[in-house]
C-alpha cells in the first residue's frame, strides 16, 4: 500500500485500500465510525483502509457488528436490553455480544448477577484487548499491524492539543524518585492504586507483543508486565487474556519491571487518581511512548514532575543516560568551555508550527547518549566504554561496593583486568595536562579486590528467568563475559573448556608475577554463584558436536575459543622442538608442566607476550635471555612500563631485526640468523617490512620462543556441515554488529571475529555477544545504534595554578627476588591511604548528565536508577523564589498549574557522572557532555 496517513508518512498496513465495495463489511464499518464519533460518509469518515476497520474485519461479522451498533460508551447493558435495541433475541444476543467480548472489541463485567456489556475508546482500549487475544494475532496479524498503524495516524494530530497531565495515557513516576516529597500528590502514587482497587489481573504487554507480531521486537519484558484492576481485571480473567493476581504479586511485577529499566504509565480517562490498568513500558515499543518521542510530543504523556540533579552527588556514571526510556538524558559538560558548541534552544510543540519535518522517525533505532561535545576521555578511550570517573568518584568516598556494581555494568572482571589490562584510559586522562594521568587501573584494582573475600562479594540480582539452555564454547574472557551477563538475564549457561583450568588466556597465557590464579578463581566463582555450569575436559567437536548439542535442546552457541595457537614464520628450522610457540610456553608454564631453561633463550617478537615470555624465561633459570623484533623502540606495540621491567630485569632488546633461519646442526639448535629491518610498514600504514640483506647476524641460541601472534584453531567446526562460511583469509564470517555467523544461533567472539585483542576488548566482545544472543531469543529485531562520540579533546578552563597532587607511587617486589621465583608479585597494588589520595586527584572532568526539558516525560527511572541519589522529582512550587530557577517557574507560570507541577532537579556536588540516567531515559532526554582542562584566566 503506497497510501499516506494524516502524519505525512507512507502507512505500513499493507491492505489494499481500492477495497471494493463488496469486500467491506459495511455494519463493521459502520461501527468504527461510531466509536470513532464519526458518520459514515461525511468528511473526515473511517474507511476501510483505516487500521480502525481492519483491526475488526477478521474476527467481527456483519451480525456481530449489528449488536455492536446498539451498545453505548462506558454505558453496561444487559444481553436482553441490547435484543430490544437490534431486533434480535436474547440468546443469540448473548452469544454475539461475548464473541465481541472475546475479540476484545466490547468489555463485560457481571453486574447484580447479569453480564452487560460496553464498549470503550480505541487507544486506550479495544486495541490493546484486541492485541491481547493472542490466538487470533497469530491468526491474524493485521490486528497486530492495525494498533501500530493507529498511532500513526493520529499521533500527528495529537501535537500541541493536550496540556501536561490530561493525556489519554499519562506516566506515573517511580515511586522511589519521588520518595520523601512532602507535597507529592497520592494521585502520583503507583502504590494508591494499588491500594485502592479490589482485584487484579496481569496480560502481557499489548505493544510488545504488537510489536514482536511485526517482527520488530525489542526484547524487553512481555509476559506478565500490564496490570489491570476491578472492572478491567474481571474483564481479562473472564476472557482468559490476563491471569488473576493477587495485590502483593502485582506490587511485585512493578518492583521487577523497574529493575528492568521500565517505567509506569496508566489510562488516564477514567477522572483524576483513577484508572483501571498500570502499563509497565518501554520507549522503544510502547505507542504512548511514541507520541512523545516520534512526534516529540511529551506533554501528551507528561508526569507532573521535573528532574532536578544534585551536581554535588552526581559521578557521571551514565546510569541515568542509559536508562532514559525516551533518551531525555545525555552526557555533556559542566565547566567553562573556551570553544563551546552553541546548544540551540529545543523547539516544543506549544510555541512552534509543527509538521513531519519536526518528526524523529528513527526514534527506536537511533538513541544518542552524549551531546555534540562527545563524551569523556578516559571513558572514550575504554573499550569497554566503562564510566570510569563514576567508579574513581565513589572510591574517593569509599563506596566500594557501589564502585564495583558501576564497574561490573561493564566489566564483570575488575581484580583480572587492574592487574593486566593496557589502561589505555591513562593516555587520556586529562591529569596528564597538569602532572601525571589518574592511577586509574590501580584504583579499579584496589575496588575489585575487596570483593575477593567472600563475605563482601557483590553477586548480581537476576533481571529476567528465561531458563533456555545456552553452550558457550571456551571459558576465556569473552566466553565468560557472554556467560555473566546471560546468566543476569535469567538463561542456563553451559561453559565448555577443553583445558581442565578455566579462565583461558587469563589462566593459561598470562604470567603468575602478573596475574595470581586464585584472583581469577575467584572472580569465576561469581559466575558459579549465578548459576553457571562449567564442563572442563570438554572438547567440543571431539568430545560432543554441536548438533549433538542442538539435539540436547541448546539455543545458541558461542564460540569464544580465543586465540592460542602460535603463529608461524615460515621459515627455515621452526618446526625443530627446541623452537617453542610462546602461548605454547606459556601454558606450560601455567599448567606447571614446563622443564627449566638453560644456556641462551632467544626470544622472538615485540609485543605484550614477547615480553611476558621472556620475563618468564627468566624466572625459568634462562642463562642469558635476548628479544628480537622487527620494530624500533618507538614502534614496539608492548606498553613502555612493561618494556621498562623487562630491561630492569636483565633481558635485552635488540630493535629492527627480522629472522632469516634457525640454525639447526646435529639435530639440535644451535642459533637464529637475523636480518636488518630497515621498515616495517608501507606508506599506506599497512604491514610490510622491508630488509636490508647486506646487513646479518647469526645469535647462539639453545631455545627460540616464538611470540609473533596468535591465531585460532577452528578444525573442529567442521563449517560446511554446519553451515559456517569461511572467508578467504580463513576467518568465520560473521554479522559485524550482531556477531552471528551464517549458521542460525551461532556467535562468535572477539578473537575469532576480527583476530587477537586485548583481554578488555575480549570482556567488551562477550557482553555485546550476551545482548544479540538475547535479541535473538527474545525475538528482538530492533538494530539499536547508540551514539556516543569519540571525537578529539576540546580545552574547557580552569583557574591558573590548578594544584598538582603526585601520582601514588606502587609498591614493587625487588627484582632480584622476583625472578627467582615465577609466582611473585612484581606490583603489589595501592593501600587503602593510597586509593583514597590517588581517587583524589581526578579532575571530575569526564561529563556532565544534560536534560532535554521537551523530551523529559518525568518518569523518574533516571532517579531510580541513580546510585548517589543526586536526583530527585519535586514539585515546581517548591522552587517559587529560588533564582536558580527563575526561568523555569516563570515558564511555568503561563500554564497557570504551578501547584500540581513538578520537577527532577540534579544535585551537581553528588553526580559521578555515571550517565546510568541516561542510559535508562525512555525519552532519549538525558545525555552526557564531557569536558578537558587548560590553564587560563577566567
Amino acid at each position: 500500500m503506497s497510501s499516506h496517513n494524516g502524519s505525512g508518512m507512507k502507512s505500513r498496513n499493507g491492505r489494499n485500500s481500492e477495497m471494493t465495495q463488496q469486500n467491506v463489511k459495511l455494519k463493521v464499518l459502520e461501527f468504527a465510525n461510531k466509536v470513532s464519533n464519526k458518520k459514515m460518509g461525511s468528511k473526515g469518515a473511517i474507511t476501510a483502509a483505516d487500521p480502525r476497520y481492519y483491526i475488526m474485519e477478521p474476527v467481527v461479522t456483519e451480525e456481530m457488528a449489528e449488536v455492536a451498533l446498539v451498545m453505548e460508551f462506558r454505558k453496561p447493558m444487559s444481553a436482553e436490553e441490547l435484543g430490544k435495541l437490534c431486533g434480535k433475541p436474547t440468546e443469540l444476543v448473548e452469544k454475539l455480544a461475548w464473541e465481541l467480548s472475546m475479540a476484545g472489541v466490547c468489555f463485560v463485567n457481571k453486574k447484580d448477577g447479569v453480564d452487560k456489556y460496553w464498549y470503550d475508546t480505541w487507544v486506550p482500549g479495544i486495541m490493546e484487548m484486541m492485541v491481547n487475544n493472542k490466538e487470533n494475532v497469530a491468526k491474524y496479524p493485521q490486528i497486530a499491524r492495525a494498533f501500530e498503524e493507529y498511532g500513526r495516524v493520529v499521533g500527528p494530530m495529537s501535537v500541541g492539543k493536550f496540556p501536561i497531565g490530561v493525556g489519554v495515557m499519562r506516566v506515573i513516576p517511580i515511586e522511589t524518585a519521588i520518595a520523601g516529597e512532602t507535597r507529592r500528590a497520592s494521585y502520583e502514587e503507583i502504590s494508591k492504586y494499588l491500594n485502592e482497587a479490589h482485584r487484579f489481573s496481569v496480560s502481557d504487554c499489548s505493544c510488545r507483543t504488537s510489536r514482536e507480531a511485526m517482527g520488530e521486537g525489542c526484547g524487553h519484558l512481555k509476559e506478565d508486565m500490564c496490570i489491570q484492576m476491578d472492572h478491567a481485571a474481571e474483564y481479562y480473567i473472564r476472557t482468559g487474556r490476563g491471569r488473576e493476581i493477587t495485590r502483593e504479586e502485582a506490587f511485585e511485577i512493578i518492583r521487577r519491571a523497574e529493575e528492568n529499566g521500565l517505567m509506569h504509565q496508566i489510562p488516564n480517562l477514567d477522572g483524576t487518581g483513577k484508572t483501571h490498568a498500570i502499563c509497565n513500558c518501554c520507549g522503544c515499543s510502547c505507542y504512548a511512548m511514541r507520541i512523545a518521542q516520534m512526534f516529540q510530543n511529551s506533554d501528551m504523556v507528561r508526569s507532573n514532575y521535573v528532574a532536578h540533579v544534585d551536581a554535588e552527588k552526581c559521578v557521571a556514571c551514565g546510569e541515568c543516560v542509559e536508562n532514559c526510556p525516551t533518551n531525555a538524558a545525555k552526557l555533556g559538560t559542566k565547566l567553562y568551555q573556551i570553544n563551546p558548541v552553541v546548544v540551540k534552544p529545543a523547539d516544543t510543540p506549544r510555541d512552534t508550527k509543527w509538521g513531519p519535518e519536526k518528526f524523529n522517525v528513527d526514534y527506536r533505532t537511533n538513541r544518542k547518549n552524549v551531546v555534540d561535545g562527545g563524551t569523556s576521555p578516559c571513558k572514550t578511550e575504554c573499550p569497554a566504554h566503562i564510566a570510569i570517573q563514576g567508579y574513581i568518584k565513589l572510591a574517593s568516598q569509599g563506596k566500594y561496593t557501589e564502585a564495583l556494581e558501576l564497574i561490573k555494568h561493564e566489566n564483570p572482571f575488575p581484580a583480572i583486568c587492574g592487574r593486566i589490562c593496557p589502561h589505555k584510559c591513562e593516555s587520556a586522562c586529562s591529569r596528564c595536562e597538569i602532572d601525571k594521568a589518574v592511577a586509574i587501573d590501580e584504583i579499579k584494582k584496589f575496588i575489585a579486590d575487596q570483593d575477593l573475600n567472600v563475605k563482601n562479594r557483590y553477586i548480581p540480582k537476576l533481571r529476567h528467568h528465561y531458563g533456555k539452555k545456552i553452550a558457550i564454547i571456551g571459558a576465556g574472557p569473552a566466553g565468560l563475559s557472554c556467560a555473566y551477563y546471560l546468566a543476569i538475564d535469567g538463561y542456563k549457561v553451559t561453559v565448555f573448556e577443553k583445558q581442565e583450568a578455566l579462565g583461558g588466556m587469563m589462566t593459561l597465557g598470562i604470567p603468575n608475577y602478573r596475574l595470581e590464579k586464585d584472583v581469577v578463581n575467584a572472580e569465576i566463582d561469581i559466575l558459579k554463584e549465578l548459576g553457571v555450569e562449567f564442563k572442563t575436559g570438554v572438547e567440543v567437536g571431539k568430545d560432543v558436536s554441536l548438533d549433538e548439542l542442538r539435539n540436547q535442546d541448546y539455543k545458541a552457541f558461542y564460540l569464544a575459543i580465543g586465540a592460542q595457537k602460535g603463529r608461524k614464520l615460515g621459515i627455515e628450522g621452526e618446526d625443530h622442538r627446541d623452537v617453542i610457540s610462546g602461548v605454547d610456553f606459556l601454558r606450560e608454564v601455567n599448567l606447571d608442566r614446563a622443564s627449566k631453561l638453560s644456556g641462551n633463550v632467544v626470544v622472538i617478537g615485540g609485543g605484550n607476550v614477547a615480553i611476558d615470555v621472556a620475563r618468564t624465561a627468566v624466572r625459568m633459570e634462562a642463562k642469558n635471555v635476548g628479544m628480537y623484533c622487527l620494530e624500533s623502540r618507538s614502534q614496539m606495540p608492548a606498553l613502555e612500563e612493561e618494556i621498562e621491567e623487562a630491561l630492569d630485569e636483565a633481558i635485552q632488546i635488540h630493535n629492527s631485526w627480522g629472522p632469516k633461519r634457525i640454525v639447526v646442526e646435529n639435530n639440535k639448535v644451535v642459533g637464529v640468523e637475523f636480518k636488518k629491518c630497515v621498515s616495517v610498514f608501507d606508506e599506506n600504514k599497512r604491514f610490510n617490512p622491508k630488509f636490508d640483506p647486506k646487513d646479518e647476524l647469526v645469535l647462539e641460541a639453545d631455545t627460540v620462543l616464538m611470540a609473533i601472534g596468535q591465531s585460532s584453531d577452528i578444525s573442529f567446526l567442521q563449517p560446511e556441515k554446519h553451515g559456517i562460511k569461511i572467508n578467504e583469509r580463513g576467518m568465520i564470517i560473521c554479522d559485524p554488529r550482531t556477531q552471528e555467523t551464517t549458521a542460525d544461533g551461532v556467535f562468535l567472539a572477539g578473537d575469532l571475529a576480527h583476530g587477537p585483542k586485548l583481554m578488555i576488548d575480549a570482556i567488551a566482545s562477550g557482553k555485546r555477544a550476551a545482548r544479540s544472543i538475547y535479541q535473538k531469543l527474545t525475538g528482538e529485531k530492533l538494530a539499536f545504534e547508540i551514539v556516543e562520540l569519540h571525537i578529539p579533546i576540546e580545552q574547557y578552563g580552569r583557574e591558573m595554578g590548578y594544584e598538582k597532587l603526585k601520582r601514588q607511587a606502587l609498591a614493587v617486589t625487588p627484582v632480584e627476588q622476583r625472578i627467582s621465583d615465577t609466582h611473585a608479585l612484581v606490583e603489589k597494588g595501592f593501600t587503602c591511604p593510597q586509593a583514597k589520595v590517588e581517587s583524589s586527584r581526578c579532575l571530575d572532568c569526564g561529563v556532565n548528565t544534560v536534560f532535554d526539558g521537551n523530551r523529559c516525560i518525568l518518569c523518574g527511572a533516571c532517579a531510580d536508577v541513580c546510585p548517589e541519589l543526586c536526583l530527585k522529582l519535586v514539585p515546581v512550587a517548591e522552587l517559587a523564589g529560588d533564582k536558580n530557577f527563575e526561568d523555569l517557574t516563570n515558564i511555568v507560570k503561563e500554564q497557570k498549574r504551578t501547584d500540581e507541577l513538578t520537577a527532577i532537579i540534579k544535585d551537581e556536588e553528588k553526580c559521578i557522572r555515571c550517565a546510568l540516567c541516561a542510559i535508562r531515559c525512555p525519552a532519549d532526554a538525558i545525555t552526557m557532555e564531557r569536558y578537558s582542562f587548560k590553564e587560563c584566566l577566567i
